[in-house]
């Protein structure tokens, strides 16, 4: 039987990470993973761009997760600039904050990767199905010391699987989608597709400003997978048991710069000033053109209507889906599901090593702890920085 220090279990980013820390201070470290190759994940990351981290300094950086206090250690043992030093390539800073490499390939963020991995024993097609309880990996192989690095259950394509969760008995919280397209009860194939720029979409009390994507099947784009996680963590469900039973509502403010008041008064103003002009027409100073048919339809006005021919009861219509434009919310799209909420619970896991407090020895890193962020670089920060840490306080204790 393979003895190895470390065993690095999951090939994604954190995992890759990790084995590249161990082997600084040990040279007997063994990475295993799943697929034919590393990094599927981080390939299509950042549409294949490759959203590598999030420029902000680690302070503000910080305030942008829920789980700041356990990701401080982490995140300054592996600095954006620590990070970004391991590669021999030009990075640039896009909107928000979001770093890519400025050959705008995934790839070359992988390659830069494994080119730090000489010192590691790489074992593709390695599908691990048990660990005992003195580390004896699927019968084969012995580690001293384990780090768990399998991701979560997003993307099912790239390796990541729900029964990664019980290769340990460490303690978990619920296992939820993350970063998700919403499905709807309404067919909207005919405006898959259109997207509506800069509104402000809401459930419950939480609201979201940016844009709205409609797909054959629902509701996708920035605003509505940023408000995705607010109606994931407010349902009841654990996949490690059943999917979830979902039936909500969300609405759509079309015009977040105007009131209900201001439109009303400009409507009486311009209704009148402009009567001979077609509703169709006139809405476009509000609404995406290829969106105003499907808008008229739903407030049950002919497009073609003169304004001036529009009455009080249809002008209110108009107003309120304007400031209030909604859907039945009756799925997520889980294939497309881009973070993991839940896993191994923060609590039983060491802050400024990444070591299980219940189980001398075993680390974990990246998707597989109960750590998100939003979109823009947050979560493959997460990745990499929580992967550093596990892999070097591995191979020094």
């Amino acid at each position: 039987m393979e003895e190895y220090d470390i065993a690095v279990i999951g090939g994604g980013p954190a995992g890759i990470m990790a084995a590249i820390a161990a082997s600084k201070n040990s040279s007997k470290v063994i990475l295993l993973e799943k697929n034919p190759s590393l990094g599927r994940k981080l390939l299509i990351t950042g549409g294949g761009r490759c959203n590598i981290t999030n420029s902000k300094p680690i302070k503000k950086l910080l305030d942008s997760y829920s789980q700041k206090n356990f990701l401080k250690h982490s995140f300054y043992s592996l600095t954006n600039e620590d990070l970004l030093s391991l590669f021999d390539l030009e990075f640039i800073t896009e909107e928000d904050n979001r770093v890519f490499p400025k050959s705008g390939k995934s790839s070359d963020i992988l390659e830069g990767l494994t080119r730090h991995l000489k010192d590691v024993s790489i074992s593709y097609n390695f599908e691990v199905k048990s660990i005992s309880d003195d580390f004896i990996i699927n019968d084969k192989l012995k580690a001293d010391k384990i780090i768990i690095a399998t991701g979560g259950v997003t993307y099912p394509q790239t390796g990541c699987s729900i029964k990664n969760y019980s290769l340990t008995s460490q303690p978990l919280t619920d296992i939820k989608y993350g970063l998700v397209p919403l499905v709807t009860k309404k067919d909207l194939s005919d405006i898959a597709g259109v997207t509506l720029y800069d509104v402000v979409i809401s459930y419950k009390k939480t609201s979201v400003r940016g844009n709205v994507l409609f797909s054959h099947v629902g509701l996708t784009g920035p605003g509505i997978i940023n408000l995705s996680n607010e109606i994931s963590e407010g349902i009841s469900y654990n996949l490690l048991e059943s999917e979830p039973e979902v039936d909500l509502e969300i609405a759509i403010d079309l015009c977040p710069e105007l009131t209900r008041e201001d439109l009303a008064s400009k409507f009486n103003r311009e209704f009148q000033d402009k009567g001979k002009t077609m509703i169709k027409n006139y809405l476009k100073l509000f609404l995406t053109n290829s969106f105003i048919e499907y808008f008229l339809k739903e407030c049950k006005i002919d497009g073609e209507t003169q304004l001036s021919r529009i009455n009080k009861k249809s002008k209110n219509r108009l107003i309120e889906k304007l400031k209030r434009f909604t859907f039945e919310i009756t799925g997520f799209n889980e294939k497309l599901s881009k973070v993991t909420i839940g896993g191994v619970d923060l609590k039983h896991v060491n802050a400024k090593t990444m070591e299980s407090k219940t189980t001398p020895n075993l680390y974990f890193a990246g998707e597989v702890l109960d750590l998100h962020g939003p979109t823009g670089g947050y979560n493959l920060k997460i990745a990499f920085s929580t992967g550093y840490l596990a892999g070097l306080s591995a191979s020094e204790k």
